[in-house]
């Protein structure tokens, strides 16, 4: 009778602890960041052919070219592994070689405003809605990351898992940040000047 209450009472100590729903929110965790980085990738992919048919037209604007090329190769360079998520300085250096990323695509794509031959070359219109498709992709894969982030972080500091948390070490995961967030928080300034 006394190991039967033994056993009893360990059992429901345990279904209690956590440890399960911590296990099945990292996973979760794991797979939407598997996504975010298959998506990254899939944009990375496209670069070299969205270069490419931009030198063929715009080859005097060396600058942003080379921008987006160094851009690419830094984030190729990193090292991405599942860990990453675990780590908040790599985190931290992969969202920035990604922002770099996006902001020399964004000046890349401005420039070929410029040159409307470029903008009707059939290739150019095709990597271009593939571009925006994978941004689009992008941003729902960050934001799935980012709920599947919320709940674990939050299971990982409520009581009574925090505990359970504790003993098996562990601790928040990096989140994505707004890069730019002084910048955003103050109000545009728009001028139309003065209408003749």
């Amino acid at each position: 009778m006394k190991r039967l209450l033994l056993v009893l009472t360990t059992l429901l100590m345990l279904s209690g602890c956590g440890y399960n729903a911590l296990q099945a929110q990292d996973e979760a965790v794991n797979a939407a960041w598997s996504e975010v980085l298959n998506q990254y990738q899939r944009r990375a992919d496209l670069v070299p052919n969205l270069v490419n048919v931009v030198k063929g037209y715009a080859s005097h604007e060396k600058d942003v070219l080379t921008e987006v090329t160094n851009a690419r190769a830094k984030v190729g360079s990193l090292q991405v592994t599942p860990e990453l998520v675990n780590d908040e300085a790599a985190f931290a250096k992969f969202q920035a070689a990604q922002a770099e990323m996006t902001s020399a695509l964004s000046r890349l794509l401005v420039v070929s405003e410029n040159y409307p031959a470029l903008k009707a070359n059939e290739n150019f219109r095709d990597l271009s809605v593939q571009l925006e498709g994978t941004e689009n992709r992008i941003t729902v894969a960050r934001n799935r990351y980012i709920a599947a982030v919320q709940s674990y972080n939050t299971t990982v500091r409520s009581f009574p898992t925090n505990l359970t948390a504790k003993m098996f070490d562990l601790k928040s995961k990096p989140n994505f940040s707004v890069e730019n967030e002084k910048a955003i928080s103050n109000a545009p300034k728009v001028d139309f000047g003065t209408q003749q």
